[in-house]
């Protein structure tokens, strides 16, 4: 007899319970399949994407159309909005008086009524998200819905979702629960807990494919808010990369992670997001480039950007520190590893610091800066003393960080490199490929792989660098700047990051990048399925998303490529990227019904949405609705689901055979 079996038998000890067990589960199969949110590049972008989640990417607010069509009119649909998306401060500014609640209650029914307005609106109010509730949870079993509720209302509020306001025979039982809900003082708790249930079961499973860090500040708000979450997953962004390569005190990812936030003014997410202590930087900064103008680091658009908290001066000396250091540092690594074929980005020793000229190749050229007092000409990668000091410091710092390691954590427990669902193949930028279409051969740390078997083996390189020991971990701990900037790495594949070009050469040719054949081959059809067919996946009905390269809907690109085969989903929800696509966004959604593609307007502000019930304006690109329903037994947890049942019929043979003896 099957092991397993017999440990199967020690939760359910008989025929019933096995019977009971396969009932549920057999049930459950033929539930509508929960509704998946994919979404990428967030970028810091924290305010945007609570609100995407809140009104579920205007899911919430079509629930709301469909229950009351023209019953009710725009200002309380609006109302009735904000409140299930910000239930705390929506009920607060009613009782600051900042709302009157008479404003959004139509006016004959209040001439009529004999209750008090503000009970009047919280009876309606509580009918009304109930109704929502309702509506939401219409695909749940009950016990996965009892399972969410909040202990000291779960009896309430399953009472309030399984009785009807219009029949007759439950109408004053239904009223009953409400008129005590609202005489006892419970209405705000009620309100508040229904729109956190509501949020939760509108969002069965969220994908975030890559990119929560930089440019915007609030990737740690974003983060504290997904470990809230049920059911969440991230592929891993280059991004992600560069602060998770940090995190675990890779030298050259700290110094391009403090280049790039400054270079953004975005060193909230360090100072105020983890804690991390930038005043020896800045004192570093200032000693070694007081006099110097430190004209070409001025931090982007320093002269509009309100989070530049500090003088444009200390900044642009700042950004020029952490620039040489993250040069050298990058330098050291790559000499450490003739492997990765990186030897034409090593471009210190290539300066004529005299002249203030660099050689590249058979042509010479101006530097636009050449005042480099911390580099050594006969040692152009060794750290000062001082730049040495200032590393260990902010190693410390960020090392020390209880927020920040507490993420990593959460980046590796929910995270990967790829992932494979319900027919969808997730990565965020690139599976490297050669010209022909067939995949490149990389040598990942000493083992040569390519396509499926690459995204593994690097899947596995970065675990090693966290769970890893010894001399791997340090060469896995490296390989995560290969990941970051390498030519054939799968999150970035570029034939080379041309920073230090962008900054010290005015000729902009000089900075191309060019990218692999992949950006190229991945638009045809044909590379889409023979990726699929490289996963594991049915080409016909696979589809592949991706996030990292924007979207640019200004300029009429479209999200949807080969032929409806892979989706880029990129559309820049961090402002910075705003100007080249043209919108703020995209939400791709995956229903029972099918797909949809969500494009979202700027979101205005917090406040707005709170206040005035204002919105992010949603447009549907695509609805691929095949006619049939897809239930749970048409998913991979429904693969799994009648895995189980299969166990469990062979427990009730064994049982029914003598071979396992009752209890």
């Amino acid at each position: 007899m099957d092991r397993y079996v017999h440990l199967l038998s020690e939760r359910f000890p008989n025929r019933s319970a096995v019977n009971t067990e396969i009932i549920n589960l057999k049930a459950i199969l033929s539930l509508p399949k929960g509704t998946e949110h994919f979404v990428s590049d967030l970028h810091g972008a924290s305010n945007a994407f609570i609100h995407m989640l809140k009104n579920a990417s205007g899911v919430l607010r079509h629930k709301v159309d469909e229950l009351y069509q023209d019953t009710i009119s725009e200002q309380e649909k609006r109302a009735l909005c904000a409140l299930i998306y910000y239930p705390d401060e929506r009920l607060e500014l009613i009782k600051n008086g900042e709302i009157n609640p008479a404003n959004e209650l139509p006016q004959d029914l209040i001439a009529n009524a004999q209750a008090e307005v503000l009970n009047l609106w919280y009876h309606r109010r509580l009918t009304q998200v109930t109704d929502v509730a309702r509506a939401v949870t219409v695909k749940y079993s009950r016990s996965k819905v009892r399972k969410l509720l909040p202990k000291h209302f779960a009896y309430i509020i399953e009472e309030l979702l399984h009785e009807s306001s219009i029949e007759r025979d439950h109408n004053h039982y239904y009223n009953a629960i409400i008129n005590g809900i609202i005489q006892t003082g419970s209405g705000d708790d009620l309100l508040i807990e229904m729109s956190y249930l509501i949020h939760v079961l509108t969002i069965d499973t969220l994908h975030i494919v890559g990119d929560i860090f930089d440019r915007g500040p609030g990737a740690a708000k974003i983060l504290d808010v997904l470990s809230t979450m049920h059911d969440y997953d991230i592929q891993w962004g280059n991004h992600d990369i560069l602060w998770m390569g940090a995190a675990m005190g890779n030298r050259a990812l700290i110094a391009t992670m403090l280049r790039v936030s400054i270079r953004y003014a975005n060193i909230e997410s360090l100072e105020e997001g983890y804690g991390i202590n930038l005043l020896p930087l800045a004192n570093f900064a200032i000693e070694t480039y007081g006099n110097d103008p430190c004209t070409i680091w001025q931090t982007r658009d320093f002269e509009n950007n309100p989070r530049l908290t500090r003088s444009a001066q200390l900044m642009a000396k700042m950004h020029k520190a952490a620039s040489i250091l993250q040069f050298k540092l990058e330098g050291q690594t790559i000499l450490r590893h003739p492997e990765w074929q990186m030897h034409s980005r090593l471009l210190l020793d290539k300066i004529d610091y005299t002249q203030g000229t660099i050689t590249l190749g058979e042509h010479t050229y101006p530097l636009t800066d050449s005042y480099l007092p911390t580099i050594d000409p006969a040692d152009p990668y060794r750290l000062s003393e001082e730049e040495e000091e200032l590393m260990v410091q902010l190693e410390r710092s960020l090392r020390k960080s209880e927020k920040l390691q507490k993420h990593l954590r959460l980046l590796y427990h929910h995270g990967s490199l790829y992932l494979v669902r319900n027919g969808f193949l997730l990565y965020h930028a690139a599976i490297p490929m050669n010209a022909d279409g067939s995949f490149t051969a990389v040598d990942v740390c000493g083992q040569t792989v390519a396509g499926r078997a690459l995204m593994q083996r690097t899947d596995e390189i970065i675990r090693c660098a966290y769970f890893g020991q010894g001399t791997a971990q340090a060469n896995a701990l490296d390989y995560m700047l290969y990941l970051w900037c390498g030519p054939q790495s799968p999150l970035y594949n570029k034939d080379q990051m041309t920073t230090f070009e962008r900054y010290f050469l005015a000729d902009k040719a000089l900075s191309e990048e060019q990218k692999g054949a992949y950006y190229t081959l991945a638009n045809q059809e044909q590379t889409c399925r023979t990726i699929l067919t490289e996963f594991g996946l049915n080409p016909d009905t696979g589809r592949i998303i991706n996030g990292h390269i924007p979207v640019k809907t200004i300029k009429g690109e479209s999200p949807m490529r080969a032929n409806g085969k892979r989706f880029v989903i990129d559309g820049g929800f961090s402002k910075p990227y705003q100007e080249k696509t043209g919108i703020a966004g995209y939400t791709l959604i995956y229903n029972s019904h099918g797909i949809q593609l969500v494009e979202h307007e700027e979101f205005e502000s917090r406040q707005q949405a709170i206040l005035s019930g204002c919105d992010v304006h949603s447009h549907t690109l695509l609805q691929d609705f095949s006619g049939h329903r897809m239930r749970i037994t048409d998913t991979d947890l429904g693969v799994e689901l009648r895995q189980q049942i299969a166990d469990l019929e062979k427990l009730r043979d064994a049982y029914m055979a003598g071979e396992i003896q009752e209890r």
